[in-house]
Order: C-alpha cells, then structure tokens, then sequence
C-alpha cells in the first residue's frame, strides 16, 4: 500500500497554545481552526486545543462541524453570516458573529432578544485600512453606540495587514482601532493575530487570534519557528520506493529539466502536487532522510518526485520527511515561492493521516 502520511503531533499543538498563553496571560485565546484547521484536519486538533476560550471559524458549516464534534466552547464566525436565514441557526448552536456591513447588522438586529438572551457577544470590524471586511472609521463609531444602545455587547474586531512586517499602514492600522475603543468605551477589544501577539503586546486587549503559530509555522518572513519557541505540529512524509543509478550527462522528469553533472543515485518518492506536495520551485528545494536534507531533482510529477541520495544509506520503503522538525513547511514553502500557510492548508486527502 501507498505510504504517504500525515502524523499530528497533538503535544506540540498543544505546547503552542500554552504559548500563546505565556505571551498573551490577560487575554482570552480564540484558536483559529477554520480551513480544517490550517490543513491539519480538525477533527484531529480540537481535543489539543480543549483549553482555548474559544475557537474561530470562517463560516457557519466550519463551526457546525466543532458543534457535531461535541465541542461547546463559543466560536466566532469571523466573516459573519452570509444570508439572513443563518442568523436563527447561529443562535440556536450558540455562536457569536462578526459584523462586517449594513445587511448583517439588519440580519442582527432582527433577531436581538433571542441573540442578546444567550448571551452571545457581537463582534464589530474596524476597515482601518486593509480594505477588505469592514467598517470605515466615520460609520462604525454610529454602528456601535447603536448595538450597545439596544443591549449587545460588543467586541471591537480590526486585522492588521502587515502584522509580520515595520509598515506605516501599522501605525494607521492601531491608531484607528484605539481612537474607535476610546470613543465608544467602555469596549471590548481584539487585533491581534500570529505576528501581532508577538510584535505588539500592548495591544493584546480582551482577546487574541492565533493562527498559525498553533500549528508550528511562522507568521514572519526572518524568524523560523524556533526563534518562535514553537513546535512544528504536522509531519508529511512518503517512502522510497524505486532506486536508480544515472551517469553524468542523463536527464530526470518531465522537461528532462535536470542534467546530472556527475554519476549519482536518484530515489523515487511516492508523492506529487496531487497530494499537495508544490510542484513549481524558482529555488532549490530539499528533503530530509534521518535529520539530513537532500535536494528534489527535476519537476515534481502527479504522484512521484526524483532525490538525490548519492551516498546516503537508503533502501525501498525508507521513509522521506517533506515537511516537519527538519525540513520546516515554511522552509518549502519559501523555495516554491509561497508561504507555510497555502501548503498546509492545500494537503489533499490522499495521504493517511496520524494522530500522534
């Protein structure tokens, strides 16, 4: 049988919420899961992540599933409803919305005693900046008196656009957010994501949205997770399962892209862009076998990619680490030209999956 796996590594998942804790004590976590947790499959997370405040999801069916997993922390849809007869339903299994333009507030509004008797808070999007959910700062002021005058409670929502890097929309970003908390105090408040509870710890405020650092990868473009202090949680792996000898001169894959400059030994992994591995690659991209890095050679096929394991102790069946503790996903995913994020999140189901 094919040997492609994915192994969750539940402890580090849940060493890096403890993490996040350590860097943000005051606030309360909402543990972003949505996208089946970052690829990671959420039916395999939510048990390491029972000790967040509260989770965040990208739709109504996202947050249905944690429900039917028996799973009854508050979550918050961070895109809101979509039409008005999600409203009922989203009260009915106790999740909190974000309001993000005139019709959900009308959807709202329209349901408020039974909305505001289960006690779910609403979460109100500041548009300071990156324009693409939100309330501009001349009409969400207006939005919040008018919510906490017909009794919610609200939560001041705004996501930066440049959390993971020195950028002058940031400064723009935070003085939006602070003049809207301070207009229409007393307010709750939540802004910070990955990069931001790390680069702006006063404005941690009453919650934090982690994302990706849950699942061991860097929301930074110069720090690696161990930098970070967190612990890779997804291991992809395939195994050897063809050996060939090529001389100098002899050509790999499709394209006959690469052109052996010496004899070497060439491994055949069973793994390609149809189980998620990245095909295109404007730099070297590399492997590990027992903690060692070796280059991919040629183009990355369907189902199969070429190594070089020219002097390495190797044999059928030898398993390849893609991505984990020593090929970091960031790291992959630099050399193909994307980002940690998009690999984990577009693994297909092909390869079996391990809780660990």
């Amino acid at each position: 049988m094919r040997q492609a796996t994915v192994y969750i590594d539940s402890a580090a998942l849940q060493y890096n919420l403890n993490r996040v804790k350590q860097l943000a004590p005051t606030a309360k976590i909402v543990s972003m899961v949505k996208a089946n947790a970052y690829g990671h499959g959420v039916k395999d997370c939510l048990a390491a992540l029972s000790e967040t405040d509260a989770f965040g999801v990208a739709c109504l069916q996202e947050a249905l599933e944690i429900r039917e997993l028996g799973y009854l922390q508050p979550i918050t849809l961070i895109e809101g409803i979509f039409s008005a007869d999600e409203m009922q339903l989203v009260i009915d299994q106790n999740i909190e919305v974000v309001v993000h333009h005139q019709a959900q507030l009308d959807w709202l509004l329209a349901h408020k005693e039974t909305y505001i008797a289960k006690g779910l808070k609403v979460w109100v999007k500041l548009n300071s900046g990156m324009n693409r959910l939100g309330f501009k700062i001349d009409v969400i002021k207006t939005v919040i008196n008018q919510l906490k005058a017909e009794g919610f409670t609200c939560v001041l929502a705004m996501h930066f656009a440049n959390a993971d890097a020195d950028h002058p929309l940031n400064e723009q970003q935070i003085q939006q957010f602070l003049e809207v908390k301070n207009d229409c105090a007393p307010l709750m408040g939540s802004c910070c994501n990955s990069a931001a509870i790390y680069k702006y710890p006063e404005l941690h405020f009453d919650y934090v949205r982690p994302g990706i650092m849950l699942y061991g990868a860097t929301p930074f473009a110069d720090r690696d997770v161990h930098d970070l202090d967190l612990k890779p949680v997804m291991t992809f792996t395939a195994e050897i399962i063809a050996l060939n000898d090529i001389q100098a001169g002899e050509h790999v894959g499709y394209g006959s892209t690469f052109t052996a400059d010496q004899d070497m030994t060439l491994a055949i992994v069973s793994i390609g862009y149809g189980d998620g591995y990245p095909r295109a690659f404007p730099k070297q991209n590399y492997v590990a076998i027992n903690r060692q890095q070796t280059r991919v050679i040629g183009r990355v096929a369907m189902d199969m990619i070429a190594i070089d394991v020219t002097g390495l102790e190797v044999q059928l069946g030898t398993e390849v680490e893609l991505w984990g503790e020593t090929r970091l996903v960031d790291d992959v995913a630099t050399a193909n030209g994307t980002i940690g994020y998009e690999l984990l999140c577009r693994l297909s189901n092909r390869a079996r999956r391990k809780v660990i």
